[in-house]
Formats: structure tokens, sequence, C-alpha cells
């Protein structure tokens, strides 16, 4: 019968990137649980472990457009230094949450600073990246 809408269900994972670079396991934190249709993993993700069967592995591949998007040069800012608090510290590569006019907040990285400016990138950080997984199903709980 194997997985379906609705299951609850465990699985072991390995992402990697095009060049072989893994960006995310469940090796240290143990087998991700969610469910099927709950919008909790990528779209991608979800859709490949339907029908499958506890201890069936698969590999899948997502294109961007699968996974989390397209990289966006609109989604790159330069803003006044002055307007982050505790500017002083700021380094290349930190990540703050940068709130949005409707009052959400959404993380951003700093690519380049200045004395007078500051470069945020507000893509996700595997924005534009072919993901490749290794799913291996460990659990399945039907409701």
């Amino acid at each position: 019968m194997g997985i379906k809408i609705g299951d609850i269900v465990a699985v072991e994972y390995v992402g990697t990137l095009d060049n072989g670079g893994i960006f995310d396991s469940s090796e240290k934190g143990g087998p991700l649980e969610f469910k099927v249709g709950g919008s909790q993993v990528l779209q991608g993700f979800e859709d490949a472990v339907l029908g499958m069967e506890v201890g069936e592995k698969k590999n899948i591949r997502l294109e961007p457009s699968q996974g989390y998007g397209e990289y966006s040069k609109n989604l790159v800012e330069t803003i006044p230094r002055s307007s982050i608090p505790n500017n002083e510290r700021l380094t290349e590569d930190t990540m703050l949450l940068v709130s949005l006019p409707d009052g959400s907040k959404i993380p951003a990285s700093i690519t380049k600073i200045t004395e007078e400016t500051v470069t945020l990138d507000m893509n996700h950080p595997l924005a534009g990246e072919v993901l490749h997984f290794e799913i291996k199903v460990v659990g399945i709980n039907n409701l």
C-alpha cells in the first residue's frame, strides 16, 4: 500500500548539492518525522515518499523551483549601516532577522560591509541550487 497523504513518516536522509557537498542530513539528529500533506518539508521531498514502504530507499533530484526557488537579485538590498543597531559588531556572513513592511521577519545574510552601508541577501542560502536527496523510510504511522 505504501505511504499516503495523512501518514506520519520517519525518514533518514542525506541532502547534497551538484558538487557533492552535503547541506543537510538526519545522521546526527535522528530520523526526520513529518505528516505527508502537511507542508512541513519541501513539496518535491514529500511527493517522493508517496507510495514508499518501510525499508525502501530512493534518490531524488529537485530543481530550484521544487526546492528553495531561483536566486533573485531583487532580494539583495543595500541599506545604511546606521539603520542596524549595534552595527559596529557586524561581520560578513552574519545572519540577521529583517522586519518586512507587513510585520513578518525573514533571515538575511550580510554579504558586504562598508563604512556607510550594509548589503543584505534575503534569498534562502540554498536558492538557485539543485538539491539531491537520498531517502530511506524507517517508519510509517497510518492515521
